[in-house]
């Protein structure tokens, strides 16, 4: 399955996202047809949105729109910048019983003086279709996986559509936090890949990017991951997505498309996997009840 072009004149070639996005929502739509012909409600999704949020707002909207091509039910529970922690977690605590709902997002950052953490450790792990709750990180952890980030999971599938088995590959992740790196580190690793994490306290950095057959960046800093620190043919994954005078960067410079072998392009690339992935989870979350 070719999911990359040479629409570039230079030697990188695009790894598409929104092409292999496109594929798989092909399959979701197919299985929410399946799951309905079954005498089951449409798979439904609630999306928790705090505050106004401009990139959210954007966002939200994406997932829904994604949510009614594939047949998923969504619900956008808008909520002020005001509203206290105990609200949500009254909220999320409702969600977590009502039968219909099956799989609850909240949509991060949320605004100052809300805390992510204690709202995600209230939320019931099996409708947690972002794969955020110290539950499902811990059967990550565990290589037990039940719902996976959904980022990192699309990511895995990029990387695989260049290199369907990692083993003994050399990845390199810029970042550690738990919503990218650390998971998809965990995933790599999972996979038999020789695995490095660098970070703003890291040193000597180009030594292990240099070495390093898959590079994947997530620190949110654009156009920082410049050509020197890339291995030549190397696949790499831009994560980061930053509005900079109206445009949208990413985390990799422009110079790397000289040197990698493919790469994501900013936007059209991971995006479109991380709302397809949540798409998966959604009507994973929908199956399970009935498995």
């Amino acid at each position: 399955m070719e999911v990359f072009n040479n629409k570039t004149d230079s030697f990188a070639k695009i790894l598409c996202g929104r092409t292999l996005a496109y594929q798989q929502q092909l399959q979701i739509s197919i299985d929410v047809q399946e799951h309905i012909a079954k005498g089951h409600s449409a798979p439904c999704l609630a999306v928790i949105l705090v505050g106004d949020n401009p990139a959210s707002s954007v966002y939200v909207a994406a997932k829904q729109k994604a949510c009614a091509k594939v047949g998923i039910i969504s619900n956008v529970l808008r909520f002020s910048q005001n509203v206290s922690q105990d609200e949500l977690i009254l909220e999320i605590l409702r969600l977590n019983k009502d039968f219909y709902i099956n799989g609850v997002l909240i949509q991060l950052p949320l605004p100052q003086g809300l805390d992510s953490n204690s709202l995600l450790e209230a939320l019931d792990p099996k409708k947690d279709v972002d794969g955020l709750t110290p539950y499902n990180l811990g059967r990550l952890v565990s290589n037990r996986q039940n719902f996976v980030p959904c980022t990192p999971l699309g990511c895995m599938d990029l990387i695989n559509s260049i290199f369907p088995d990692v083993s003994g590959k050399k990845a390199v992740i810029f970042g550690r936090s738990l919503l990218i790196g650390r998971p998809m580190a965990l995933l790599l690793e999972q996979a038999n890949a020789t695995v490095t994490i660098v970070h703003s306290m890291s040193k000597d950095i180009k030594e292990f990017s240099k070495a390093a057959d898959i590079a994947v960046a997530a620190i949110g800093r654009p156009g920082f991951i410049t050509a020197d620190y890339i291995k030549p043919g190397a696949v790499v994954i831009d994560v980061g997505i930053t509005r900079v005078e109206g445009k949208l960067l990413g985390d990799v410079h422009d110079s790397v498309r000289g040197v990698a072998g493919w790469l994501t392009p900013v936007p059209g690339g991971v995006g479109p996997m991380t709302i397809t992935k949540l798409l998966h989870n959604t009507v994973k979350a929908a199956q399970l009840i009935f498995s």
